[in-house]
Parts: structure tokens; sequence; C-alpha cells
């Protein structure tokens, strides 16, 4: 029976489908009308991005990027095949160097003359003007143009912006368009489609530059959040309180539940949280408020099994099931709006 190593599988998840394709499948590859956008003579509804090789076969709704996912999902070979056909183990397949890309500059998106539309969206989301004006005056929220996006800014500790990650209002097609930019920076759209928007990050970003709201005055604190929504909905449920560190890790990886747990990316610590504590040793509390449902608690148990000891751990997950705090921020928005409607007919 085949067996491959974790060496020659690593070293097959390198290259791209759309290097594959295009060094040794080239036949296959037939230009759309998008740009960057191919698809496949066999298979009219595959399409792949040249650029980032992330292909989506929407008549199965399976996509990737690797060339390892490819072999296996769309030329349904057997995983031991693929690796070795990927590592040079089948003679018809004749590797080539790719050039390594350079990353491109980091540059912040520019900046609309106000942030009216912004803080129109986050006062409906339950963020209050004290919160937003904060951020604004730290330069770390400010709404961009063309599309008017919510750009969340996270920086390094000479304050130069780390990473962006965009979330438009519309693409093309009228529907919600998100990406991530520069170094760090978090652009949530105004508007979402269906309540959910499309999210990708941008090559070269750093993810453990992250958008974090800093405290008026020295602290020992710092409190941990999913998302940067999460962290301004915490900090209006908290009455504004400037008192610590607000960070976002940038989202957090978690198994499936009810899985075995056989990966180590699982147990990875967020690069964010070691970045920044690293960055201040003053800090010897870390609250831990991911969200409530399996991942968040997942995160927090791994959080808590690696830091306890060396720092106070609190763990302040919101306490209705299945929610984070932007959940309930907008819910007590909603609460104070129905409780104030009598009070305006009056």
């Amino acid at each position: 029976m085949p067996w491959v190593t974790e060496e020659e599988i690593q070293a097959a998840k390198n290259m791209t489908a759309y290097e594959y394709l295009r060094t040794h499948q080239a036949q296959r590859l037939q230009k759309t009308r998008t740009r960057n956008e191919w698809q496949l003579t066999d298979h009219d509804s595959f399409k792949i991005n040249e650029l980032s090789s992330k292909w989506h076969w929407k008549s199965r709704d399976i996509g990737g990027v690797s060339a390892l996912r490819f072999l296996i999902e769309v030329d349904g070979m057997k995983f031991t095949d693929a690796v070795k056909l990927l590592c040079e183990e089948s003679p018809s397949f004749i590797p080539t160097q790719s050039a390594k890309k350079e990353k491109p500059p980091f540059k912040l998106p520019e900046r609309y003359c106000n942030c009216r539309r912004i803080r129109a969206y986050l006062n409906h989301r339950g963020i209050s003007d004290e919160v937003i004006t904060y951020c604004i005056s730290h330069e770390i929220l400010y709404e961009s143009v063309p599309y008017h996006n919510a750009v969340f800014v996270g920086m390094d500790e000479q304050g130069e912006a780390k990473y962006a990650f965009l979330r438009g209002i519309y693409d093309s097609r009228g529907k919600s368009f998100r990406m991530e930019q520069a170094r760090y920076a978090f652009l949530r759209g105004i508007y979402e489609k269906n309540g959910k928007g499309f999210k990708m990050e941008q090559t070269g970003s750093e993810k453990k530059y992250s958008f974090c709201i800093p405290p008026e005055r020295e602290t020992k604190r710092v409190v941990v959040y999913e998302a940067c929504i999460d962290a301004l909905a915490h900090m209006t449920l908290e009455e504004g309180k400037r008192d610590k560190y607000r960070l976002s890790l940038g989202g957090i990886a978690a198994p499936k539940e009810n899985t075995q747990i056989q990966s180590e990316r699982f147990k990875k610590l967020p690069d964010a949280l070691e970045e920044f504590l690293k960055n201040h040793p003053e800090i010897k509390e870390i609250e831990i408020c991911t969200d409530n449902d399996f991942a968040g608690r997942w995160a927090k148990e791994q959080m808590k099994k690696h830091y306890e000891g060396t720092y106070q751990i609190i763990c302040n997950l919101p306490e209705k099931e299945g929610a984070d705090y932007a959940d309930l921020a907008k819910e007590k928005k909603q609460a104070n709006k129905c409780r104030d409607r009598p009070l305006e007919r009056r």
C-alpha cells in the first residue's frame, strides 16, 4: 500500500492549482471575460483566478487554492497518488521552479473627508458615538473612498499600519466585497447582502499586527476578541471604559464540533496576542472575550491552558449561548429603541 511522508505532503501543498494547470495541463484552461479569470474546458462552471489561484467549482460547490486539493476534488485522484505526482514520483510530471513574487507595497486605502457613513452604520450595530469618536481620534478607524468602507487599522510599536482587511460595499454585481490590504487594517463594509459578506486576506498581510483600542492610561490588562467590531461593542456595553487594551485576534482557528482533533494548527496560539504580549511586558492579565459558541469556547480553553500561570486569566464570554458582543450591543440598541417608542408617541 503506497504511503507518503509529512515532508512530501508539505511539499505537495506548496504548488498552487493555477501553477499546476498552466505548466502541465494548459490545454484545459480557457480564458473567461472576467479579468484574471480562467475556466476549465471540461468543466465550464469551474473558475480559477490566475493571481490568487483561488478556484471554485460552482456545480459542486467546492473550492480551494492548492494543486493537491484540485487533483483530489476535481480530477478524482487518491490522496497518496496526488502527493506522489506533485513530488516528482511520476515521470509524467516535470515541475518548474516558479520565481518568488515580491509582496505588494503596503498602502492603506485613501481616507474620505469624514466618517459620517461608517458612524451611521456602527450606530446601527449598537456602537456608541463615544467609542467611535475615541477610535477615530486615535486614527485606528476611518472611512475610505471611493466605497466608504469602515477601516479598522492595526499598527506596530512605531505607529505604522501593518495590515488591512477590506470589506467593500458592493462588487461589480452589486454584492458585498471584502479583502485584506496593507499591513493591518480591517475594512468592514457598511452594507451587507443577506446578512453575510465576502472575506479575503490579501497576500502580504501581517495578522500579528491586529486592530487594538489603546487605553487612556497605563494598564496591566488586555482583552481579546475574535473581531474588531466585538471590541467596539464590548467597550460600548462597558459604558466606554478606556482602562485596558482591547485587541482583535483577527479570527480564530478551531476544529468542527464533535470531530477528532488531528491538526496542530488548531492548537496554535493567536499571532496577534503573541506579538502584543511580546511588545507589552507590563501586561499581567488577559481577559478572554471570544464568542460563546464551540469555536470561541475552544479558543478560550487553548489560551487559558497556555497562559495560565504566567498571566491572570479572566474568562468573560457573552452570557448568551451562540452570541458575540456585537450581537449583544445590537440587541441592546434594539431593546432601547422599542422601550423609547411609547415616549415618542406621547
